[in-house]
Protein backbone atom coordinates (compact mmCIF):
# COMPACT_ATOMS: atom_id res chain seq x y z
CA UNK A 1 0.00 0.00 0.00
CA UNK A 2 2.83 1.92 0.78
CA UNK A 3 4.11 1.56 -2.53
CA UNK A 4 0.91 2.69 -4.26
CA UNK A 5 0.54 5.86 -1.97
CA UNK A 6 4.18 6.94 -3.10
CA UNK A 7 3.55 6.51 -6.75
CA UNK A 8 0.25 8.14 -6.83
CA UNK A 9 2.27 10.95 -4.74
CA UNK A 10 5.07 11.05 -7.65
CA UNK A 11 1.99 11.32 -10.09
CA UNK A 12 0.63 14.17 -8.50
CA UNK A 13 3.57 16.47 -8.08
CA UNK A 14 4.46 15.55 -11.50
CA UNK A 15 1.12 16.71 -12.84
CA UNK A 16 0.97 19.56 -10.32
CA UNK A 17 5.01 20.41 -11.77
CA UNK A 18 3.52 19.88 -15.21
CA UNK A 19 0.58 22.23 -15.03
CA UNK A 20 2.80 25.17 -13.19
CA UNK A 21 4.93 24.79 -16.33
CA UNK A 22 1.95 24.77 -19.02
CA UNK A 23 0.55 28.16 -17.01
CA UNK A 24 3.97 29.74 -17.24
CA UNK A 25 4.20 28.79 -20.71
CA UNK A 26 1.01 30.21 -21.88
CA UNK A 27 1.36 33.55 -19.88
CA UNK A 28 4.78 33.85 -21.94
CA UNK A 29 3.19 33.63 -25.45
CA UNK A 30 -0.19 35.46 -24.45
CA UNK A 31 2.09 38.30 -23.36
CA UNK A 32 4.29 38.02 -26.64
CA UNK A 33 1.03 37.43 -29.35
CA UNK A 34 0.01 40.50 -26.84
CA UNK A 35 3.17 42.44 -27.75
CA UNK A 36 2.32 41.72 -31.09
CA UNK A 37 -0.80 42.91 -31.52
CA UNK A 38 0.12 46.39 -30.27
CA UNK A 39 3.39 46.77 -32.39
CA UNK A 40 0.88 45.99 -35.37
CA UNK A 41 -1.07 48.57 -34.23
CA UNK A 42 1.42 51.23 -34.48
CA UNK A 43 2.31 50.05 -37.69
CA UNK A 44 -1.03 50.28 -38.84
CA UNK A 45 -1.04 53.82 -37.38
CA UNK A 46 2.12 55.04 -38.95
CA UNK A 47 1.21 53.38 -42.28
CA UNK A 48 -2.17 56.02 -42.07
CA UNK A 49 0.18 58.56 -41.42
CA UNK A 50 2.67 57.88 -44.61
CA UNK A 51 -0.17 57.67 -46.82
CA UNK A 52 -1.21 61.00 -45.37
CA UNK A 53 1.80 62.64 -45.40
CA UNK A 54 2.37 61.11 -49.32
CA UNK A 55 -1.41 62.56 -50.61
CA UNK A 56 -0.12 65.69 -49.20
CA UNK A 57 3.25 65.63 -50.58
CA UNK A 58 1.77 64.64 -54.02
CA UNK A 59 -0.99 66.88 -53.85
CA UNK A 60 -1.44 69.28 -56.78
CA UNK A 61 -0.93 72.74 -55.01
CA UNK A 62 2.37 71.64 -53.92
CA UNK A 63 3.82 69.92 -56.59
CA UNK A 64 2.68 73.64 -58.47
CA UNK A 65 4.44 75.52 -55.65
CA UNK A 66 7.46 73.77 -55.71
CA UNK A 67 7.61 73.58 -59.88
CA UNK A 68 7.59 77.49 -59.29
CA UNK A 69 9.79 78.28 -56.61
CA UNK A 70 12.35 75.69 -56.57
CA UNK A 71 12.76 75.11 -60.13
CA UNK A 72 11.39 78.42 -61.41
CA UNK A 73 8.75 77.08 -63.92
CA UNK A 74 6.08 79.02 -65.58
CA UNK A 75 2.36 78.06 -66.87
CA UNK A 76 2.72 77.16 -70.48
CA UNK A 77 1.32 80.45 -72.78
CA UNK A 78 0.59 80.89 -75.90
CA UNK A 79 3.29 84.22 -75.57
CA UNK A 80 5.39 82.41 -74.12
CA UNK A 81 5.88 79.32 -76.67
CA UNK A 82 9.03 78.38 -78.69
CA UNK A 83 8.90 75.79 -81.65
CA UNK A 84 12.17 74.67 -82.49
CA UNK A 85 12.85 74.30 -86.38
CA UNK A 86 15.08 71.25 -87.40
CA UNK A 87 18.12 71.54 -89.69
CA UNK A 88 17.23 70.50 -93.03
CA UNK A 89 19.72 67.74 -92.85
CA UNK A 90 17.86 66.01 -90.36
CA UNK A 91 14.86 66.57 -91.05
CA UNK A 92 15.07 65.10 -94.32
CA UNK A 93 13.42 61.58 -95.54
CA UNK A 94 16.59 59.88 -94.44
CA UNK A 95 15.33 58.38 -91.61
CA UNK A 96 17.13 59.68 -88.83
CA UNK A 97 13.89 60.95 -86.84
CA UNK A 98 12.53 57.28 -87.08
CA UNK A 99 16.03 55.28 -86.14
CA UNK A 100 16.71 53.99 -89.63
CA UNK A 101 20.01 53.26 -91.42
CA UNK A 102 20.90 56.02 -93.58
Amino acid sequence: MLRLNLVLLLAVLVSAFYLVHTQYEFRRLYTAVDRAHAQARRLDVEHDQLQVARRAEAAAARVQALATRRLQMRPVTPGVTHYVQLPAAVSGSDGALTGGQP
